[in-house]
């Protein structure tokens, strides 16, 4: 018999690495159900996706997972089963989730899971993340925290100078209506 050898196709091999291409401009990756989506719900929804400066894409699955593979990123295969769409979130992936899931409410859209960072996260646990304040909100309360001591002590400081002044033009209208 003769030895089996596979044959490699070029246009796989450039389907992959432009998969891979695409995935690398993101940090996170959502991964999502579009079964019963229409042509306009789609570009609705890449267009609200946009805005949170994220891409809607259709992938190939054994592509998609090749790709996964080849950028060394944890095991997402299990999501690659059926029609998978992924938004590639390259800032936050709070807010990216949050349009995803306000989009589900009223469209065939399900999430599958999602890959934030390295850590994955399956469907209940992305839609908990998504609850999450975003990042900025996060940076805000973190500095309102920080800044709340150095802010009563400064309050502390001006309210002894503060007094003093009002004694002193509660003595000086005192002596003024005598």
């Amino acid at each position: 018999m003769s030895d089996y050898t596979t044959k490699v196709n070029d246009k796989k091999i450039a389907a992959v690495d432009e998969i891979k291409e695409m995935l690398s401009s993101a940090n996170d990756y959502i991964f999502t159900d579009y079964r019963g989506l229409t042509v306009s719900q789609i570009t609705e929804l890449r267009a609200k996706l946009r805005e949170d400066d994220a891409e809607y894409r259709v992938v190939k699955n054994n592509f998609a997972k090749i790709a996964f593979q080849q950028l060394e990123k944890p095991d997402v295969g299990d999501y690659f089963v059926g029609p998978t769409a992924v938004a590639l979130s390259r800032n936050d992936a709070t807010t990216v989730l949050k349009t995803l899931i306000d989009y589900a409410k009223d469209s065939s859209v399900e999430i599958k899971g999602a890959l934030v960072g390295d850590t994955v996260f399956d469907s209940a646990q992305a839609e908990a993340l998504s609850k999450l304040p975003s990042r900025e909100a996060l940076i805000a309360q973190l500095m309102s925290v920080m800044q709340a001591p150095l802010q009563n002590f400064v309050y502390a400081l001006n309210a002894i100078p503060t007094q003093m002044v009002r004694v002193l033009q509660a003595v000086a209208d005192k002596k003024q209506d005598e």
